[in-house]
């Protein structure tokens, strides 16, 4: 193997075993066994495959076909990992993963048992890997939908979490591992492997760079292990915080953590601890759930409202998040609400 050809494997090999030996650090040794990690591991585990087959393939195409195979089967198993991972960090997580992975797992298995790739390469190359794309496609499209919130907040210029940070990065370096891979292999085989080696250390860096706290993989660690409130501070918090409600400081559209720690008078830490392990949510859903009610209480007494000018009397800052955040909270539309509150 000549000197640029090794260079060219280790780049391309390196974020796929790396992506390899990260699915089992999720899988086994998280902190917290989130469901969601599981998926997340899947998810890292699938792609690896994926990416190691083509690598191996490169640069060796005698390759055994069933490792073919079994690098081409991984791929349908891509896009359903990638959108449990997602939906289950959104409001709705009622469904079975069994649904989106069961019928799949049988599927390529008998395909592949009617079909092996050794004696039909053509019926794998021109029909079930351009299915397993096109699926794969199918389930970044039904993924989209759990991203809207977290490009509403950055089209309204509203500060993102770390995990939504992170979610958005999932779904767009898997999305540029398809692109790569469904139109990359016109110019190069190697560029999807190329391209996972590449997404995969960017967002590793992401990682390091915000990475102010310990997380498991932007999970909420335990922040406040070793330092619980006492009742008499408990008591003072809940006075505290009634002074929001009281005040209605929550309709200041930039009414932020470290604004509401100053006008309280406490330290922006105990006010987010406070929140996070009394109240089981964070600042900013708490101000969302706030503003709803204030919207709640303006629709029952007036019926003139335009959802814009509904969402700024709220406290919003636009008119999109008012409306993602009402559908979110009360299950309808501002429309929907008061129409049932006049019956």
């Amino acid at each position: 193997m000549t000197e640029p050809n090794q260079l060219l494997f280790f780049f391309s090999a390196l974020g796929a075993f790396n992506g390899l030996l990260l699915s089992l650090y999720v899988a086994i040794n998280t902190k917290k066994k989130v469901f969601a990690n599981y998926f997340l591991a899947f998810l890292l585990l699938v792609l690896s495959i994926r990416i190691i087959k083509s690598v191996f393939f490169y640069f060796n195409p005698e390759l055994s076909n069933i490792f073919i195979q079994i690098g081409l089967s991984a791929c349908i198993l891509i896009g359903p990992f990638l959108f449990l991972y997602l939906k289950s960090f959104s409001a709705n997580k009622n469904s079975s993963w069994v649904v989106h992975i069961l019928p799949f797992i049988v599927g390529i298995t008998i395909l592949g048992i009617a079909y092996p790739y050794t004696e039909h390469r053509g019926v794998w190359s021109h029909w079930i890997v351009l299915g397993i794309y096109l699926q794969w496609l199918v389930y970044m499209i039904l993924s989209f939908k759990y991203l809207i919130p977290i490009l509403m907040k950055i089209k309204a210029k509203e500060k993102l979490m770390d995990f939504e940070v992170w979610l958005l990065s999932i779904y767009t370096g898997v999305a540029i591992i398809w692109f790569a891979y469904k139109f990359g292999a016109y110019a190069s085989y190697i560029v999807g492997s190329l391209s996972f080696s590449f997404v995969f250390y960017l967002i590793l860096l992401l990682i390091i760079f915000r990475n102010s706290r310990e997380t498991t993989f932007f999970q909420e660690k335990e922040k406040y292990k070793n330092k619980e409130i006492d009742t008499e501070t408990l008591d003072l918090m809940h006075q505290k915080l009634a002074i929001i409600v009281d005040q209605e400081l929550f309709l200041d559209p930039n009414f932020t953590l470290e604004t509401a720690a100053k006008e309280l008078k406490v330290t922006k830490h105990l006010l987010s601890q406070y929140i996070n392990e009394t109240l089981g949510k964070s600042f900013s859903n708490l101000i969302k759930e706030y503003r709803i009610e204030k919207a709640k209480q303006l629709l029952e007494k007036e019926s003139n409202y335009t959802i814009e000018s509904l969402g700024y009397d709220s406290g919003f800052s636009s008119k999109s998040t008012f409306f993602t955040a009402f559908k979110k909270i009360t299950g309808s539309t501002p429309a929907e609400y008061q129409k049932s509150q006049s019956k």
